[in-house]
């Protein structure tokens, strides 16, 4: 499973604005950090805002926060809304599929599940559980699987 850029781009986002909430912080801030477009960042910040997760502030000294709290921030929601689709081979697209096997195959299935486990972990994440803890360095917190209730 690979996520797209734009799935990349609103996690770090998401996670430099949770590690930033004393401030509002720029477009130009979280693209700077990570030498990425500022361009492409507009659109994936864009995008946080009309899901809800991102609030913008307007004006000369304005900027961006989060708009919920992190413990309110599901990561396998965000990576469900940022991804336009799953496709782990050509047989899960029915628009463009063109293999003999579909209907038959045995690894189509098991490609399905291997995708369900994944945004399952996923599910068990939130974001305050993605940024780093006082007084710890953030190589010595292990993530652990909390399963979603």
């Amino acid at each position: 499973m690979r996520l797209t850029s734009f799935t990349d781009y609103t996690l770090r986002s998401l996670i430099y604005l949770g590690m930033n909430r004393d401030r509002l912080v720029t477009i130009q801030d979280i693209a700077d950090l990570h030498a990425i477009s500022k361009n492409h960042l507009t659109k994936v910040i864009h995008q946080l805002g009309v899901n809800g997760l991102v609030e913008t502030v307007r004006g000369r000294n304005g900027g961006l926060r989060l708009g919920k709290e992190p413990e309110e921030i599901n990561i396998g929601a965000v990576v469900r809304q940022s991804e336009s689709d799953f496709f782990m081979a050509e047989c899960f697209d029915t628009e463009h599929n063109s293999c003999v096997l579909d209907g038959n195959c045995y690894l189509k299935f098991k490609l399905k599940e291997a995708t369900e486990a994944y945004l399952h972990v996923l599910d068990g994440l939130t974001l305050a559980r993605l940024l780093p803890r006082k007084g710890l360095a953030a190589e010595a917190q292990p993530l652990e699987f909390v399963p979603r209730q």
